[in-house]
């Protein structure tokens, strides 16, 4: 790897260990082996590396869990209930070992407000996500089927975010794959 990839590792390690407002230029260059003169010569600032680094883990997660059976790779249940079951399931399952990128992201999150540029950075990024959930979740193209994708990447969106969240506070009574199913039923139930 070159400087620039090494930076790019060495502060995804250093915001999952230390979070978003703790890393510092220095605790980059330690932990990439790089220098200082590095940081602004590849990514013009510290914040734009940390930006870069923040959706490069993101975008790792909605690889492993998010996007699940997206491209194929993992056969998927036709029937819908089944499909979001099972994606929950490997979502679920991978709570654990996300669960450094769930903090960080609830860091950024309060951020925002406070950092324009951080919050321009994630904008784009956050929509394709939410394309790759509809498809992951619901098998929905966004090419063939624009609208509808984007509101059901919106559900999933809200619902990993909520998901999540109560991982991160109350393992013991967070939902699990099939509350969520059930849940999803109840709501689709005729009332009478």
């Amino acid at each position: 790897m070159g400087h620039k990839e090494d930076l790019l590792d060495g502060a995804k390690r250093c915001l999952l260990e230390k979070g978003y407002a703790r890393t510092t230029a220095r605790d980059v260059v330690a932990a990439s082996g790089t220098n200082l003169a590095s940081i602004g010569y590849h990514y013009g600032s510290k914040g734009a590396l940390l930006q870069q680094a923040f959706l490069a883990l993101t975008e790792e997660w909605g690889d492993q869990a998010g996007a699940a059976g997206a491209d194929g790779a993992t056969a998927l249940p036709a029937d819908p209930y089944e499909r979001f079951r099972a994606v929950w399931e490997q979502v679920i399952a991978a709570a654990g070992e996300s669960r450094p990128v769930w903090k960080l992201q609830t860091e950024v999150v309060t951020r925002l407000d406070d950092d324009e540029k951080l919050r321009e950075a994630i904008k784009e990024p956050q929509r394709e996500g939410r394309l790759g959930m509809a498809q992951g979740f619901f098998g929905i193209d966004a090419e063939r089927e624009p609208e509808k994708a984007r509101v059901a990447g919106l559900l999933c969106q809200a619902l990993a975010t909520g998901v999540m969240i109560q991982w991160l506070v109350d393992p013991e009574t967070a939902p699990s794959a099939d509350d969520l199913t059930e849940g999803l039923k109840v709501l689709m139930e005729p009332r009478g």
